[in-house]
């Protein structure tokens, strides 16, 4: 029966790359039986398979280069128990990360599905929950660039996730919006899910009913909409009772084509 392999028979037999073999040489995670003096040629012993395969099981679980240098290094039951124990509060971590992830990929198909499906040019009454919001107090002026206070309220934030922050929006004041001031806008701010955790410069706005409409278009398209939504306001004697909400639900990340871009104005009444 053989007793020693080749690097190349080892790499087929455990699928295991042959770099990788030279490398657990190099920092001494599994050395060859034996080199030949002559070529230099790698060869191992079937006493060292069951080490790799303890190594392959071990890289399977996660378990990072250096942590199986300590547990060969000492190589007992009670180091594998505390790597095994510590790399499941990992799992277990990195579970609760994924789980939030999906959450959020779910909610955004829902969000965009609902912007895509749900009728445009029609006012509806909403009522919304509580929504946390991180503000931005900078006065925009339709038309000036928005990216750089974008940016202002990202930093701002002590929120560590990238994903699906939230969405971005615009706000009129009441004063402004009664003067018709429609393009000169009091905050910048963005709506933050559930999961985040607050932050100074996060705001909690009560529950409240709304006066929605959507719309075709961004934020340029939105004075005729606001004009639409005060009429109907002052037709069935409702009033004003905080600063708007103006969301593009579809925008250029989402699409390139301008013509699918879709626009939400809320307006909280009392």
């Amino acid at each position: 029966m053989k007793n020693f392999f080749s690097i190349g028979e080892v790499s087929r037999l455990f699928h295991v790359k042959i770099s990788t073999l030279r490398y657990y040489d190099e920092i001494g995670l599994l050395k060859p039986a034996y080199k030949d003096k002559q070529n230099n040629y790698r060869y191992y012993s079937t006493e060292q398979f069951e080490r790799l395969d303890t190594i392959k099981y071990l890289r399977a679980l996660g378990l990072p280069i250096n942590k199986l240098l300590d547990f060969y290094n000492s190589h007992n039951a009670d180091t594998l128990i505390h790597l095994l124990k510590n790399q499941k509060t990992e799992i277990d971590r990195k579970k609760r990360e994924l789980e939030l992830i999906e959450k959020k990929i779910t909610r955004r198909i829902n969000k965009i599905q609902d912007a895509v499906n749900k009728p445009l040019d029609k006012i509806t009454k909403i009522k919304l929950p509580e929504l946390r919001v991180a503000y931005l107090q900078h006065e925009y002026i339709l038309g000036h660039d928005i990216e750089h206070s974008l940016t202002e309220l990202r930093n701002d934030l002590t929120i560590k996730e990238d994903i699906f922050l939230g969405k971005i929006g615009l706000s009129i004041s009441v004063s402004n919006l009664k003067a018709h001031k429609f393009d000169r806008y009091s905050s910048i701010f963005m709506i933050l899910e559930d999961e985040h955790d607050l932050t100074p410069s996060v705001i909690t706005l009560p529950s409240n009913e709304y006066l929605q409409i959507r719309f075709k278009g961004s934020h340029k398209e939105a004075k005729q909409y606001y004009k639409k939504l005060l009429k109907y306001m002052k037709n069935h004697h409702l009033e004003l009772a905080a600063d708007s909400i103006e969301i593009t639900l579809i925008d250029y990340g989402v699409t390139n084509n301008p013509d699918h871009y879709v626009t939400e104005i809320m307006l909280p009444i009392k």
